[in-house]
């Protein structure tokens, strides 16, 4: 190297000392000490002693690493499809040229804008058994016909009833029900990720379908979705990610509860380390969180090659 070009090397790695400093400290020395500590017994209070693979052995027979692992699949079985279909749909009706456009993507998009705890405390609100707004609006006519209906339909085929005013966030087989259906209150992003896809087909490709008879719904399925196919894809990664890790809303509205109806891995994870102490454990747990997702992402790659298409291709 020139002395020119070391010069413009140290300048280059001082601006750039903020970012690396900030990798260094908060990511990578802390990913490199949870995956030494998952080994370990470390309480936070004394230091850490080695026990080898004994934290994981211990996940595998503990009941409420199972029980939180499985409501937290639960939640991303409900959500994930709920949320991706709901913001799509949105999506394909906020693209149309209709009048007042713009205002109606703005309010889609602000809720996702809403802090998470100012969120929790107006859904905790409108799950109010007594005095929430959406039993209020279930008690009244038509709705209530309808779960009546629903209900004499469950009783022709021996399943339990729907008992009213709804217990959301009081009755355990309700209370993931509940939380899975608020999680589709902050899609606005997604939404907008889905508009800025939508925008980019090609309207060539519309007008030769029509020209060639397709329906509305055949050019949704033939045009539409394949080409904004990489966007749901992205937008399926990111979901993945992010239901597997859900922990602030379960934990202020429900705090797990109840009965653990919504106890998450992410909320076993933080008492495991915060609370019991257990903090080589609980980054045991971590590690097994992140094979889970890099599992789950590698399958959703590997499943693209079939139904992501990419333009240049």
């Amino acid at each position: 190297m020139t002395r020119a070009e070391r010069i413009k090397l140290k300048k280059g790695l001082l601006f750039t000392s903020p970012w690396i400093i900030g990798f260094l400290v908060f990511t990578l020395i802390p990913t490199v000490l949870s995956l030494y500590y998952s080994f370990c017994d470390y309480s936070l209070l004394q230091s850490p002693v080695f026990i080898g693979m004994k934290n994981y052995q211990s996940l595998f027979q503990d009941d409420v690493f199972k029980l939180s692992l499985w409501h937290t699949f639960e939640y991303a079985l409900l959500s994930l499809p709920l949320g991706l279909v709901v913001s799509l749909a949105l999506a394909l009706l906020l693209n149309q040229k209709v009048p007042g456009q713009s205002y109606y993507r703005t309010i889609i998009f602000l809720p996702s804008l809403v802090p998470v705890v100012a969120s929790a405390m107006l859904w905790l609100w409108l799950y109010n058994t007594k005095l929430g707004l959406i039993n209020v609006v279930l008690d009244q006519a038509p709705f209530n016909y309808l779960i009546g209906g629903i209900n004499g339909l469950l009783g022709v085929l021996h399943l339990p009833k729907i008992d009213t005013p709804i217990g959301w966030l009081t009755d355990p087989s309700w209370a993931l029900p509940a939380l899975a259906f608020m999680s589709v209150w902050g899609v606005g992003q997604t939404v907008v990720i889905y508009l800025a896809g939508l925008q980019d087909v090609p309207k060539e490709l519309y007008e030769s379908a029509e020209l060639d008879g397709a329906k509305a719904f055949q050019r949704l399925i033939n045009v539409t979705l394949p080409m904004i196919s990489p966007v749901i894809f992205f937008n399926l990664i990111m979901a993945i990610i992010g239901t597997l890790q859900v922990f602030a809303v379960p934990f202020i509205m429900t705090g797990g509860g109840p009965a653990r109806a919504t106890y998450m891995y992410t909320q076993y994870l933080y008492d495991n380390a915060f609370q019991y102490l257990h903090m080589g454990y609980a980054s045991a747990m971590a590690w097994i969180q992140l094979i889970i997702i890099l599992a789950l992402t590698g399958i959703a790659f590997w499943s693209s090659k079939r139904w992501v298409h990419y333009s240049n291709k």
